[in-house]
């Protein structure tokens, strides 16, 4: 079991002896209130990773600071486990309304407290994982928003592209459709083609070279598109059905199943309330016109 900082509140906690003695030995830090008001003191100054909670307890029951707890931001993730001797059931479902995680019934057995500490500290870690997750992803897609308008590919000093942003696979299409795919098109690097290349190398190294494509007098591109309350990965579809570009069309030039274009489509008609795609083409070109200059 990991190690972790767990607050139990019991007004009696010389009746938890065992208990409390089992979670030391299991290595965890415990931290102790004789009350729900003590216990709220505590928490104003530290952050426990479960809270083991007596339901009967003078001023504030358990079923009342519960309610307290999931109703502050900073504790409301935070696994509660009732510990009780009330066996009624409408009592074990007032603590689970109030948000409690578990019940565990008086006189409790320690093994069984470690089992139920155990696992909830488990579900507890899988839950941060998966919102650690989350938010690299959100900052992930915040990087793609910021970066959806920029062509840049990484090139290997014989010409082969080992990393390419999605503007910079459009550019090479659209400019070069016979280049082989995976390959930098030679006629790029010749003066007075149609791309701007700015070009990037480390000092002491040419096995690697960044290249910026820019298109002169570029028209928006699609993260003009965001505007409307798409995703970048939606506005990067809509770009390419208001070019009159098929799902499996797009799905090629995005490097993604059929079936997820198809699903983009539909929730764009369903935020953009329309029903057809030359209706979502339109709204998009109004965007993507070029302002007269």
């Amino acid at each position: 079991m990991t190690p972790a900082k767990i607050l139990v509140v019991d007004d009696t906690p010389a009746n938890l002896a065992v208990v409390l003695d089992a979670l030391a030995e299991a290595g965890h830090e415990l931290v102790v209130a004789e009350s729900a008001r003590s216990a709220f003191s505590l928490l104003a100054h530290t952050l426990p990773d479960l809270i083991l909670l007596d339901a009967v307890m003078p001023e504030m029951d358990g079923f009342q600071a519960c309610l307290r707890l999931k109703a502050t931001a900073a504790w409301r993730d935070i696994p509660v486990l009732f510990m009780t001797a009330l066996d009624e059931p409408e009592e074990k479902v007032r603590a689970f309304n109030a948000g409690a995680v578990d019940y565990i019934l008086k006189p409790v057995h320690a093994p069984e407290v470690l089992a139920r500490v155990r696992t909830h500290l488990q579900i507890r870690a899988l839950q941060r994982s998966l919102e650690e997750e989350l938010a690299m992803r959100i900052e992930a897609e915040n990087q793609l928003r910021q970066s959806l308008d920029r062509a840049v590919l990484l090139v290997t000093a014989d010409g082969r592209i080992t990393f390419s942003t999605r503007l910079a696979e459009a550019l090479l299409h659209r400019f070069f459709p016979r280049h082989t795919p995976g390959l930098l098109p030679r006629e790029l690097e010749q003066p007075g083609g149609p791309l701007t290349v700015r070009r990037f190398a480390e000092p002491g190294r040419d096995d690697l070279r960044l290249l910026v494509l820019e298109e002169p007098d570029a028209p928006p591109g699609p993260v003009a598109l965001i505007k409307l309350g798409l995703t970048p990965r939606e506005a990067e579809v809509l770009y390419w059905l208001a070019q009159g570009k098929s799902n499996p069309d797009i799905a090629t030039i995005l490097g993604a199943s059929v079936r997820t274009v198809h699903k983009h489509v539909e929730n764009i008609f369903r935020k953009l309330g329309l029903e057809t795609r030359s209706a979502a083409a339109l709204t998009a070109i109004e965007i993507l016109r070029p302002v007269a200059r």
